[in-house]
């Protein structure tokens, strides 16, 4: 019998240790693939953050470093400043990349450091006990809001993509979802184009993924998943936001 479909050659054999269906392991997945596509496994380096997303050294077979939490950024900039000609990457939660490291992150774009950020957005604190994140929607609850994001004193949900595609050292920013199979194909051509914004020299990229957390959001897969579509799209709208032209800089 052919296989028409296998496992990525930069995914690791290993069982998942992510609550059942959590969207990491899609983010893991496609990231394998395009790794492979691009035929990059053996000059790539992760560095990988603080939170749910800390795992991704185990699945991904490529070079780690940790970064302290919102450091990763910053861990990422040294890295590609030291070995220009290796690829590198940061995989970062919301309450990392837009919490603690929301300073790291706007710098990071701002200075055009070549690099590509996988930022995965659920809206909530995974693995900290589900607390309030800088994405949290309003009227959603959370551990640290039983009543609901109030934004008279909770404030308002961040947007880190439409954030960052003003600021000039940005070079590509999309934000894409992965609740159904046509979006994480779309999820998939963007986080390639992200790379090969790297590969290119064109400056920093980010990808911004809406996904799933049913252990704290009270759900079960299939309704965290249509959760995204009808809570979360209307607030974080899908597309690419910034598309660098011209030569490398």
């Amino acid at each position: 019998m052919k296989a028409i479909y296998e496992r990525p050659r930069a995914l690791k054999d290993i069982v998942t240790h992510y609550c059942p269906g959590c969207t990491h392991g899609i983010a893991h997945r496609i990231l394998a693939e395009v790794i492979d596509e691009l035929g990059i496994q053996g000059n790539t380096v992760g560095v990988a953050s603080v939170g749910c997303s800390v795992f991704a050294y185990n699945y991904i077979d490529v070079d780690f470093q940790q970064a302290a939490h919102g450091r990763a950024p910053a861990v990422a900039t040294g890295i590609k400043r030291v070995l220009p000609d290796t690829i590198v990457f940061t995989y970062q939660g919301d309450g990392d990349l837009a919490s603690i490291g929301a300073a790291e992150i706007l710098h990071a774009a701002a200075r055009g450091e070549n690099i590509t950020v996988i930022f995965i957005n659920n809206a909530i604190y995974g693995m900290t006990g589900g607390q309030m994140a800088p994405t949290t929607l309003e009227g959603m609850r959370t551990t640290t809001t039983p009543l609901g994001r109030q934004p008279a004193s909770q404030g308002y949900p961040l947007r880190v993509a439409e954030l960052l595609s003003t600021v000039e050292g940005a070079a590509y920013i999309a934000r894409c979802s992965l609740h159904n199979a046509a979006n994480i194909a779309k999820a998939k051509a963007s986080l390639k184009k992200a790379f090969e914004t790297q590969v290119q020299k064109k400056g920093f990229s980010l990808v911004e993924f809406l996904s799933s957390c049913p252990t704290n959001w009270g759900l079960s897969p299939q309704e965290a998943l249509k959760w995204i579509e009808e809570k979360m799209i209307p607030v974080f709208p899908l597309g690419e936001f910034k598309v660098k032209e011209g030569e490398a800089r």
